[in-house]
């Protein structure tokens, strides 16, 4: 069969393949760490077919971890998605990938004329697991399959008004994924299937997964003030880190506050702004910058006694991280999450106005002068959301992270069942939305959107059967295609967990 690699997917091979060679390396006797790389990648560079084509050439700007134990973390969840990327396509590549692999694992391990040390063999054997380990990330596909109800369902969608909109399922068929519509107005091509997106709010529930491991280090408490990790912003001193995490905090949302009577108080110029959204959509926006607007505007409820959906609660946990650990969010979220799940196609851009290729394009529609104008907007800078909603990922990425996730390979039992305990009222966990279903079952979701982007992220608790999506559409103050984007999701997730209830969010952060 044909095999398709995206530049994405040639890095994780790289990333997954070189790693190993440098963890064998990392692991040699004093003095041969040179010769062990050096013929490891010699090992690497004479595979052949396609493999051998992608692995000629070394990863580029990857940044490994210093030590033996974080450069495993990095290496081997790599190997797994390497594999299992490769199974998707052609076995027959998924076993010439592993065997290049161990080829140069045992060059690396021979390399100085003895037998190896204890310590490379304990890491290739490690290595070996990685590579033969499904981890719970991607079932095996059912050779040919189709879906003509996805497709169908997609096809409704995009009747529906969406430009474009991608679907990545796996369940206990295998893995589907397939795309209709358009990556672009006014062109015929489809959007790609592993084509990057903002995913909006999806960014919360990997920002609550970092505060969450460093809450398993003993770094932050979850009942502990943000006020005293935070003193310079005179936070309300009940205000907890789980408040942030479950929108209980009662801070105001920067982008704007829908309240109950239905009045609405303006923060920044977000997309409900129109024009002045447009005018100002390159602007740089800093985190501390929108938590001093927040916290000038009164606050929705006393803390803790209410539920609502508040951006600015993320922006906190992001400036709470990078207070912490002394790093940047953007960096600690590749150290602890991209880097280790092999996730080379989701970016935190924090104020970078590009968007990785391929991409389907997103667009936003306002009025000037009495005439209604489109534009594309596919690039901005997305700083005016921060870590509420600035991350770009893929759908098989987003596929990755949740099953990992909920699979218990970022976070120990007892925190991941913290994060998945829902408060009463909107059923939100810690960054994540946990929903009961009509036939008795849950699911684990977040979804969201951002100027014309969407994303969606569902899972069965165990991470066994994900939904993944991406939605290009038009984008406008009204939130037009809010009741469309409801109807779709409920659409899709009746169709693929069996009737399982969901409620959707609207399309914006």
């Amino acid at each position: 069969m044909s095999v398709t690699l995206t530049d994405q997917d040639k890095l994780t091979l790289r990333v997954a393949a070189w790693g190993a060679v440098s963890l064998m390396s990392a692991a040699g006797a004093a003095g041969s760490a040179h010769r062990a790389g050096a013929e490891g990648s010699v090992a690497l560079t004479s595979a052949t077919g396609l493999v051998g084509h992608v692995l000629t050439k070394a990863p580029k700007g990857v940044k490994y971890g210093k030590t033996v134990a974080e450069l495993a973390d990095q290496v081997l969840p790599a190997l797994t998605a390497a594999m299992s990327l490769l199974k998707h396509q052609d076995p027959a590549e998924a076993g010439n990938f592993r065997r290049t692999v161990l080829v140069a694992v045992e060059a690396a391990a021979r390399s100085h004329g003895s037998e190896p040390s204890p310590t490379m063999v304990e890491m290739a054997r490690k290595i070996t697991e990685a590579l033969d380990a499904d981890g719970g990330a991607v079932p095996k596909a059912a050779a040919g399959q189709d879906r003509p109800e996805l497709r169908q369902l997609l096809q409704e969608i995009v009747d529906a008004g969406f430009v474009g909109v991608t679907l990545r399922v796996n369940d206990e068929r295998g893995e589907w994924a397939g795309s209709a519509g358009a990556a672009e107005l006014g062109h015929a091509e489809k959007p790609p299937i592993d084509g990057h997106v903002r995913i909006g709010s999806n960014t919360k529930t990997f920002t609550a997964t970092l505060v969450l491991q460093l809450v398993a280090e003993g770094r932050i408490a979850l009942d502990t003030p943000v006020a005293a990790y935070l003193p310079e912003f005179d936070l309300d001193g009940r205000i907890t880190v789980r408040m942030l995490l479950q929108h209980t905090s009662g801070v105001f949302n920067f982008t704007g506050e829908y309240y109950d009577d239905g009045t609405f108080a303006p923060g920044i110029p977000a997309t409900t702004a129109g024009k002045e959204w447009v005018d100002n959509r390159f602007t740089t926006y800093r985190p501390e910058e929108l938590v001093r607007l927040a916290l000038s505007k009164p606050a929705r409820f006393e803390p803790g006694t209410d539920w609502s959906y508040s951006n600015t609660n993320y922006v906190l946990a992001r400036l709470l991280i990078e207070k912490v650990t002394g790093r940047s969010v953007a960096e600690e979220m590749q150290r602890r999450i991209l880097g280790p799940l092999g996730l080379s196609g989701t970016v935190q851009p924090t104020s970078e106005t590009d968007i990785p290729e391929p991409h389907a394009h997103a667009y936003y529609r306002y009025e000037e002068d009495g005439q209604t104008r489109t534009v594309d907007v596919t690039r901005h800078n997305p700083s005016w959301i921060s870590s509420g909603g600035d991350m770009i990922s893929t759908t098989r990425d987003l596929h990755t992270f949740i099953a990992a996730l909920l699979g218990g390979r970022l976070l120990p039992a007892e925190l991941l069942a913290e994060m998945c305990t829902p408060e009463s009222k909107a059923g939100y966990g810690l960054g994540v939305f946990v929903q009961n279903t009509d036939c008795g079952g849950t699911v684990i979701t977040h979804n969201g959107g951002i100027a014309g982007h969407a994303a969606l992220m569902y899972s069965t608790p165990d991470g066994g059967t994900t939904l993944t999506a991406a939605l290009n559409y038009v984008d406008d103050a009204d939130l037009s295609m809010a009741a469309a984007f409801q109807k779709a999701t409920q659409r899709l997730v009746n169709e693929v967990f069996g009737g399982e209830q969901a409620e959707p969010a609207r399309p914006e952060s």
